[in-house]
């Protein structure tokens, strides 16, 4: 079976990063649930993470990152999902108008890992997955 080439369509290279903690919100900012979940990719704009549990995407996510030597706190939504081949949840987060002060670290620890990563760390493709039911 040939396997189709996807076309990128991302303004914002991604990076790997690592564990963090994240809360779901729903519409009356009550908590529906928590848990860790790992950060496949980062870039500027959302987050690639992978959990054990699906996110559903009218909920809103407020991720605690570990960037450097500080903990930032985000806020994104749910904008795609899938199922990775392990049965893990891939959900892409697009974050929402972080403040000045988040955006900084933020840009800060990307650079960084940039300059540090090697090359074949840098994600530029989805890991194999199949679409969420």
């Amino acid at each position: 079976m040939r396997k189709m080439a996807i076309k990128e369509k991302r303004k914002h290279a991604r990076f790997n990063s690592l564990n963090l903690s994240y809360v779901c919100l729903d519409e009356n900012n009550e908590i529906i649930k928590q848990g860790m979940g790992r950060t496949l990719n980062v870039s500027e704009s959302g987050i690639l993470l992978e959990t054990h549990f699906p996110i559903e995407k009218t909920y809103i996510v407020t991720l605690t990152l570990g960037l450097k030597e500080e903990l930032v706190e985000i806020k994104g939504r749910p904008v795609h999902s899938c199922t990775n081949a392990e049965g893990k949840h891939e959900i892409g987060i697009e974050f929402l108008e972080p403040d000045g002060k988040t955006r900084k670290a933020l840009k800060d620890f990307i650079n960084t890992f940039q300059k540090e990563a090697p090359k074949s760390k840098i994600k530029k493709n989805r890991s194999d997955y199949s679409p969420a039911p």
